[in-house]
């Protein structure tokens, strides 16, 4: 199984910044892509942005010019920068994967989530 730890949300008034991380980890052999996706109460699940194993990147419009994502493919952890964030930006943040992975010793693929970590912008 692939598992995935994420890691630095918490509490940010408008305007400010937060950078989150998520770190893949088990018998993985290739991750082909990685994104954030955040869910507000309420509300579905959306994508925030994503990085291909080529480094192509993408963003929800809302983001684009104030998120960055990047990933350190030697550590299987992807980033999401987050600036100038928005009181409407309060939501759980949940950390995708996908690729493959060694599962009872054969090549699988694996699209795996994480637990998530909270974003809370408050003024």
């Amino acid at each position: 199984q692939v598992q995935l730890v994420e890691s630095g949300g918490g509490l940010v008034q408008p305007g400010g910044s937060l950078r989150l991380s998520c770190a893949a980890s088990g018998s993985i052999i290739r991750i082909n892509a990685m994104g954030w996706y955040r869910q507000a109460p309420g509300k579905q699940r959306e994508l925030v942005a994503s990085i291909t194993s080529g480094g192509t990147t993408n963003y929800a419009d809302s983001v684009k010019g104030r998120f960055t994502i990047s990933r350190d493919s030697a550590k299987n952890t992807v980033y999401l920068q987050m600036n100038s964030l928005k009181a409407d930006r309060t939501a759980m943040y949940y950390c995708n994967a996908q690729g493959s992975h060694v599962l009872y010793g054969s090549t699988q693929r694996f699209q795996s989530w994480g637990q998530g970590t909270q974003v809370t912008v408050f003024s």
